[in-house]
């Protein structure tokens, strides 16, 4: 009899029997029933008398293990009272209260006694909710600033794979407090890192390592720690850098690298990985993709041939089972060390979740389904399903395309899958792909594509009682088409960083044909030892090659690199040889006084004549008293103007001050010191010097003079400027103009000469006592 079919006839002769059968054994039935009746009563006897025996020492009154607490809330919040009741027999528990604002008893009892516990709520009007509430009435919240100085960098790494190596930085943080520690971040390539199998990060009050206990050339990269503050961020750079270890026969290649899982299905996944750089090996004939099972060390072999391109479906997986993948290059020496094992993944539908569908029955039970076990879901039983729609490639590649589809409207309690059905675009001979294997997921990679062709697609929806009507097929979908490697990179220029590294810069490839990134390779000039500079796939067109001989000359070239290997090598630069290219700056000098008000002093000085190649990024103030020898710190973070206010000076004190400026190479020396200031407040009625003299356009008898306001402007406001010149080695100052300029610039006719500038105030005028030469 088949499910679902009722039969009355079948049915309707077994009652009769069953009710024959009843009626002849009525008799023997009560006799039956008595005697078990009095069995019953005589186990309950006996029982109540063991269940007192054992009850006995368990019987106890009520106890409150874990007591109310009382609660403070806002309006309209929820709030929920637990407490923890002991007894035996189970105490009945009651609570009792009069308003929201009140105190709540609960009172638990049994027949040997009682407890109660009592507990208050203070309700609170919530004045952020209310329609008066604006932001602008919160108070402004002031961070705590953090400063934070490293003491100990770490410096370029160079290592090779099966090694272990750290990084770790020292630090002073101003103030340090134990509850706003900085947070230590570490990136490889402004990729953030956390602790993994692969990564360790330990960091304490001063101090943060980073530890890479098994290296493979996945690790290379720009490692970067950024200090995080709420008041700003701290960081370091400096380039770790990993090379091939010892091959398993002598000339094979290097391990592939940053393998990859994509697209990953019930029953297949595909896997892509990156080429190793071929500098001193012979060319990559292929490579062989492994899988392992998790939870097994049993690696298997995907593909028995190698494949040439960098990318491989792996089909004829089990459903929910988890797989690590690896991959090794083969050339004519032999086969190289597997790459560093891909993170594991599972063999699932990704569309099973989205078909998952909660139905509530009370209280907190759910019950979860999928929407096909629904009822009311099931239109039509007894019919094939409805045609898939909205049919699109979500991935294009040489030989295959990842196809997806919405599922029919409608389908039948029967299990359903689909079948995909190909054809060449200009043709409308339609076949069908996946005979053998029917597809549950509305996900699906065709493969054994033709390169550089085009296809329609269409699906077809069925279950056990027919087939859909295909879908409406796709558009042209054309398959990409490999023409072969990358074109050489343009024209290498090397040019100077530090004693020990060079920034090589270079035109990328006219035709990059899916350009992955690129291989540097580096050679002393006169030799033809060349060796790789990097050994991952570099992705810019910019690489600062490090770890280099101060005094040596080298030359570089660069290849680029895409799925079908390397391209041939670009021209050799010019030879360089490496040495430092910044230097620390020269001093700043005249530090000038621009105001003092008794408790504090502005400051101003002229830039350093040598910035050392290199933009000042930072200057440092120091005082000290007049007569003394410790120069002190006046500011923790480093000035970026010229400008700047020491404040908490004392009143009729002498003070001296000198300035260090910092570019990229480092700190440089200290200015000559100051004049003695003395910290008085300013009340003269003339108002304070200009200051940042600087020149423009700049002639042969002529030059545009521009200056800065004074920071003190004396007893009235500023009316005008003069601006005053003297030849080179006199004393002879010569106004420039007989009428004050109102604006802050002016053009001056000159011969060498040294220029000034005054302001005028209230009718009266102050000679400025800074002088600059042009």
């Amino acid at each position: 009899m088949k499910r679902g079919n009722y039969n009355h006839e079948y049915h309707h002769k077994q009652s009769k029997y069953v009710v024959k059968e009843y009626s002849s054994s009525e008799a023997v039935e009560e006799r039956y029933e008595h005697k078990t009746r009095v069995h019953v009563q005589e186990m309950i006897s006996a029982k109540m008398l063991d269940k007192y025996v054992r009850e006995g020492p368990m019987i106890r009154g009520p106890k409150f293990l874990a007591r109310l607490r009382s609660h403070t809330v806002f309006e309209h919040t929820p709030v929920k009272l637990f407490c923890t009741v002991d007894g035996f027999p189970m105490p009945i528990v009651k609570c009792c209260s009069t308003d929201d604002t009140a105190q709540y008893t609960v009172v638990a009892g049994n027949n040997h006694g009682q407890a109660s516990s009592q507990a208050s709520i203070i309700v609170k009007s919530n004045f952020f909710l209310s329609p008066n509430f604006s932001a602008a009435m919160l108070p402004k919240i002031h961070y705590t600033k953090i400063n934070i100085t490293f003491l100990e960098k770490f410096g370029p790494v160079f290592a090779t794979e099966g090694e272990s190596a750290s990084l770790t930085a020292t630090m002073t943080l101003t103030p340090n407090l134990a509850n706003l520690q900085p947070e230590a971040q570490w990136y490889r390539d402004d990729t953030r890192l956390f602790d993994s199998k692969w990564v360790k990060i330990e960091t304490g009050r001063g101090v943060t390592t980073l530890t890479l206990p098994n290296l493979f050339k996945d690790d290379e990269g720009l490692y970067t720690l950024r200090m995080v503050t709420k008041g700003g961020t701290a960081e370091h750079s400096a380039f770790v850098s990993v090379s091939d270890g010892p091959p398993p026969v002598p000339g094979a290649p290097g391990a592939p690298m940053d393998i990859k899982i994509h697209d990953a299905n019930r029953d297949y996944v595909i896997v892509s990985w990156k080429p190793p750089n071929t500098t001193t090996e012979g060319p990559i004939l292929g490579y062989f993709v492994d899988k392992c099972e998790v939870g097994t060390e049993n690696w298997t072999q995907c593909n028995d041939h190698p494949i040439k391109i960098c990318k491989y479906p792996v089909s004829g997986l089990f459903e929910g089972h988890s797989y690590y993948f690896r991959v090794r290059a083969v050339n004519s020496h032999g086969i190289s060390k597997p790459s560093r094992m891909s993170d594991p993944i599972a063999a699932l539908d990704p569309t099973e979740f989205a078909k998952l569908h909660a139905i509530k029955l009370g209280g907190k039970i759910d019950v979860v389904s999928y929407h096909d076990e629904v009822e009311g879901e099931f239109v039509a039983e007894g019919k094939p399903p409805g045609a898939p729609s909205g049919i699109n490639a979500s991935e294009t590649d040489r030989t295959y395309v990842v196809l997806s589809w919405k599922a029919p409207a409608y389908s039948s309690k029967a299990p359903m899958w689909y079948y995909i059905e190909k054809c060449l675009a200009d043709t409308g001979a339609w076949q069908r792909v996946n005979t053998q294997v029917p597809i549950r997921s509305p996900r699906y990679a065709v493969f054994d594509l033709a390169e550089g062709k085009q296809y329609k697609f269409r699906v077809v929806s069925a279950n056990m009682y027919g087939n859909s009507e295909p879908s409406e097929p796709t558009g042209p979908i054309e398959t990409q088409e490999l023409k072969g490697v990358p074109s050489a990179p343009g024209q290498v220029i090397s040019t100077r960083e530090t004693d020990t590294s060079v920034l090589i810069q270079w035109a990328p490839p006219k035709e990059p044909n899916n350009l992955i990134g690129y291989y540097i390779d580096q050679c002393v000039k006169g030799s033809k030892d060349w060796t790789s500079a990097n050994h991952k796939p570099h992705k810019s067109t910019k690489f600062v090659v490090s770890g280099l001989t101060k005094g040596e000359t080298y030359v570089f070239r660069v290849q680029a690199i895409n799925e079908l290997g390397l391209s041939d090598e670009s021209q050799e630069s010019a030879p360089l040889t490496v040495k430092a290219a910044l230097t620390i700056p020269s001093s700043p000098y005249d530090i000038g006084l621009l105001n003092c008000d008794g408790h504090s002093m502005v400051l101003n000085w002229k830039k350093p004549l040598h910035t050392g190649g290199a933009k000042i990024k930072e200057y440092y103030v120091d005082k000290r008293r007049s007569g003394t020898t410790m120069w002190r710190e006046v500011h923790i973070p480093p000035l970026t103007e010229r400008l700047y206010k020491v404040e908490g000076l004392t009143e009729g004190a002498v003070y001296q001050f000198h300035v260090y400026a910092a570019n990229l190479a480092g700190l440089g020396t200290a200015s000559k010191q100051s004049a003695d200031f003395t910290c008085e407040a300013w009340t003269m009625p003339e108002p304070g010097p200009a200051y940042n003299l600087t020149f423009t356009e700049v002639r042969d008898n002529s030059l545009v003079v521009e200056w800065q306001k004074p920071v003190y402007a004396g007893s009235g406001p500023i009316t005008g400027y003069h601006v005053e010149y003297a030849k080179k080695g006199t004393s002879e100052w010569t106004t420039a103009n007989q009428t004050a300029v109102s604006h802050r610039f002016f053009k001056v006719r000159y011969n060498q000469n040294i220029l000034r500038t005054s302001a005028a105030a209230a009718g009266s005028q102050n000679l400025l006592q800074l002088s600059l030469r042009n």
